[in-house]
């Protein structure tokens, strides 16, 4: 079998029935009881609140550990017009808390300013020197979001110097909590918040609503972009704050998210979550990657429209600078990829330090293993971030070998690091051991499966109904199908770089459009039989017509492949070189320097002995051997590989074929007449004389010779008289040749489907 990256996980669940009986009788799909059954939605309450969604099912921001505490904290200061410092971060998350929390305070009239700290010479969260600057700049309250339960120094200095610190934070706890005056945190170990998973944006919301004492429905446009960039779990009071932020965001007010709206190429109507995670978040997670960040607090706040106009002009030009740097560190880090190593560990010169997480993550879902991926500093060290996949904790993995780290933080899919560039090799080598002393196994990312759809199902209107269970994000993933035993037809490629694939599914009654990004090199698999897909179900306009349409993120092909290359050996597809292997009949043949993998000649039943050790995904048959069996023979000893028949002749037997009676009559009076003959230099012109092929000649001298009809002696072709009368059929070198033109017919003219029934027969 075949398949791309993924391992897929197909759910099984026993749904009850009185559940079933709900969800159709909400008029919904049948298939949406599997839906919402994995997504832990299982009694009738549970259904209510995630098919509405309510605000009125918030929970009560003073559930919080110190709430109370924090608020009245910031009550006194705005009484006492002390200066409030919000410290927060440089990414969408840490920008829109910022943002929130920063209106809040200019509401109630409070002497407030906010600093987001530059990844570059700040580092992420409290920074001693920040604090200290600040605080002799008459700064007498912080306010930390999205950031602070591991700022223990930057806040004992604070404490030391009388100025209180609120933490509003959302990250992995410490062992110890630092010596705020507050700390505001759903996970607090002293907490009984219901809800665990908020993001930065989520807890500054909650406390702003305590603050003023009121759900601040103005502020969900926001809490929606911070919570949907931070890719936090969209359930329970998530996918409240989303669902309504998202309406806020389709008719906001602020001239800065209307602009970023706008040079993201977003439809406002049409926005949803998509829209926020792949064009407005990456936008405002550009700038702190590359610089300061401070100037997307500036937009989101602003009541200047050209102001507003030039930040979002400024900020789209990030990142599209992000995107090119990102493309070139991915580019040379790919090719420092060992397939050897068990977690990469990837180190380079002068690579961007913004963007070393998101290679890490391409490198990661390239490959399926966790990466790490470093850039090396003037001062002998090397700094960068780990990501991870699901079922491996990177943080926990690193933790014990913290000693050789100058810095390292992070939690189970990511991390970032800074070490000693002496100590690199020693951090691979102990990464790779213990994946191999533990016997663990990356078998590829996990692809969950929501239901089997036939295609006839994926209608125009159940592609609409599933926006039902929109917004989409983690935990709540956009529900992926699979299509099972179907074909592809009409694939071709697309694309300026022709790297994608596009064409139609059938199963016999129904089709169904498809398109595979980055899947171009698959062209061959996508035209075999027996076929299985997953993908997305998505709606395809074009001139006021809507369709359907599938996007492809995986295949599965079942059993060992047949595919034709007979007379286009040039267009063989791309090859994985470690899997690949070239059979040759002749020793004539090689395989293409191109692919550079290996060329076995086969000649008799011992060469195949020893392939019984091999083990290749791909097996290309170069030639026509004289015996089809050994073809066979070949198949068998790769029964779960790729098939791809070449099959060249090697001197056109079957287009010159054995000669005729007439042409051996003719040959053979010339022999007579001439009784010798010098074939070494009359051979052309023999040839050119009887009007007989050069290469069919040659085989005709040879049948003569074997019956002892002649004699050949230094090159001299001579006369024998009195010979015995013989067939040519008693020629042994006569039946060799009419066996391998019978293999070459066979192989080069059979029809492709008889092939392949052979093949397997």
């Amino acid at each position: 079998m075949s398949k791309v990256t993924y391992q897929w996980l197909i759910s099984e669940n026993e749904l009850s029935d009185s559940f079933v009986t709900s969800v159709i009788g909400r008029q919904l799909p049948e298939t949406f009881a599997t839906l919402l059954w994995q997504r832990d939605i299982r009694d009738e309450e549970a259904l209510e609140n995630f098919l509405h969604p309510s605000l009125e099912k918030l929970h009560d921001p003073f559930l919080f550990y110190d709430m109370d505490r924090a608020i009245e904290r910031v009550q006194q200061a705005i009484i006492e017009n002390q200066k409030i410092l919000i410290y927060g971060d440089y990414d969408a998350d840490g920008i829109t808390s910022t943002t929130i929390l920063k209106e809040a305070l200019d509401f109630l009239g409070a002497d407030v300013e906010f600093y987001l700290p530059n990844r570059f010479a700040d580092g992420y969260g409290p920074n001693q020197r920040v604090y200290s600057e600040k605080i002799n700049e008459g700064v007498q309250l912080i306010i930390t979001v999205d950031n602070g339960v591991s700022g223990h120094e930057a806040i004992d200095y604070a404490n030391s110097v009388g100025v209180d610190v609120i933490v509003t934070d959302h990250h992995e706890l410490p062992e110890q909590l630092p010596n705020a005056y507050a700390i505001i945190h759903p996970r607090h170990p002293k907490g009984h918040y219901p809800f665990k998973e908020l993001a930065g944006v989520g807890v500054a919301f909650k406390f702003v609503c305590a603050l003023l004492d009121e759900l601040v429905v103005e502020s969900l446009d926001l809490v929606a972009i911070g919570t949907i960039a931070d890719m936090v779990s969209l359930t329970d009071e998530n996918r409240i704050l989303v669902a309504f932020g998202l309406q806020a965001i389709r008719q906001t007010e602020r001239m800065g998210l209307q602009e970023l709206i706008r040079v993201s190429q977003v439809v406002p109507e049409e926005l949803d979550d998509k829209s926020v995670g792949f064009s407005l978040a990456p936008r405002l997670n550009a700038l702190g990657r590359l610089s300061d960040a401070t100037i997307a607090v500036e937009l989101l706040t602003t009541f200047d429209e050209q102001k507003a106009k030039t930040l979002a002009q400024e900020i789209d030009q990030k990142n599209t600078e992000r995107k090119q740097i990102v493309a070139d560190v991915f580019a040379e880090a790919s090719q420092k990829i060992n397939v050897d190593n068990q977690i990469h560990v990837i180190v380079g010169e002068n690579w961007h330090e913004g963007v070393l997480g998101i290679v890490a993550g391409r490198i990661m879902q390239q490959t399926g293993k966790p990466t790490i991926v470093l850039t090396k500093l003037v001062n002998g060290v090397a700094k960068g971030s780990g990501r991870s996949i699901e079922s491996f904790d990177l943080f926990q993995t690193l933790l014990p070998l913290k000693e050789l780290f100058l810095s390292f933080g992070g939690h189970h899919s990511a991390v970032g690091l800074s070490i000693e560039q002496n100590q690199i090799d020693t951090l691979q080598q102990s990464l790779n051991d213990y994946v191999l002393t533990r016997g663990i196994h990356f078998t590829g990312l996990p692809l969950r499966i929501d239901g089997t759809l036939k295609i006839e199902e994926a209608t125009v209107p159940f592609i609409k109904s599933l926006q039902t269970l929109a917004p989409f994000g983690m935990d709540n993933r956009y529900p992926k199908f699979l299509f099972s035993e179907i074909k592809a037809t009409d694939n071709r490629l697309i694309g300026a770089e022709k790297n994608h694939l596009k064409g139609q599914l059938s199963d016999g009654s129904a089709s169904l459009p498809y398109i595979a990004f980055q899947f171009g090199s698959y062209l061959t698999d996508f035209s075999s039989d027996n076929l299985s897909i997953v993908g997305e179900l998505t709606l395809n306009s074009w001139n006021n017509h809507v369709t359907p349409q599938l996007m492809v993120d995986d295949y599965l092909i079942k059993g060992s492949q047949v595919f034709d290359f007979r007379s286009k050996r040039q267009s063989l597809p791309p090859l994985n070189v470690r899997e690949s292997i070239f059979i040759s009949f002749t020793e004539k043949k090689i395989g293409d320097k191109k692919f550079q993998a290996e060329t076995i000649h086969v000649r008799n039943e011992e060469d195949i002995a020893q392939l019984k050790q091999k083990s290749y995904k791909e097996v290309i048959y170069l030639d026509c051997p004289s015996d089809v069996k050994l073809v066979k023979k070949v198949a068998q000893q790769f029964k779960n590989a790729h098939h791809y028949l070449v099959f060249e002749a090697t001197d056109d037997a079957y287009l010159d074929g054995l000669g005729t009676r007439e042409q051996y009559k003719k040959m053979y009076q010339v022999i007579k007449q001439q009784q010798t003959l010098d074939i070494r230099y009359k051979l052309d012109e023999l040839a050119n004389y009887l009007q007989i092929p050069k290469k069919l000649l040659i085989f005709m001298i040879q049948v003569f010779f074997d019956l002892k009809f002649v004699t050949i002696n230094d090159g001299i072709l001579g006369y024998v008289e009195d010979v015995v009368p013989t067939q040519l059929e008693a020629s042994t070198i006569y039946q060799q040749r009419k066996q391998r033109i019978d293999s070459e017919m066979f192989l080069q003219l059979s029809d492709i489907a008889d092939l392949k029934d052979w093949f397997f027969s």
